[in-house]
């Protein structure tokens, strides 16, 4: 379970990028694609694994209202259970 002290990562073989056909940002994978809202896409690109998940959700809040950082935990969750990203 992912905590706020979990440093999260996204995957080797996972590709987080922009599709112009959907108009969306995707998360390309083993087992499928994920279609993103700007806000799951920022903290997926800040899962890099040099900041844990109270920064992230921190640096969120600087960008979108609202951010929680038990939102952010339950994305990363998950992003754990689709195997998009590894928590440390």
């Amino acid at each position: 379970m992912t905590s706020i002290d979990s440093v999260p990562r996204v995957r080797r073989g996972v590709r987080c990028t922009y599709d112009k056909v959907r108009d969306s940002d995707v998360v390309l994978f083993p087992e499928g694609v994920l279609l993103l809202n700007e806000t799951a896409a920022a903290v997926v690109s800040r899962c890099d694994g040099s900041s844990n998940v109270g920064e992230i959700a921190l640096s969120l809040a600087d960008e979108f209202d609202g951010v929680q950082a038990d939102d952010v935990i339950e994305l990363v969750d998950r992003l754990v259970a689709r195997r998009v990203v590894d928590v440390d």
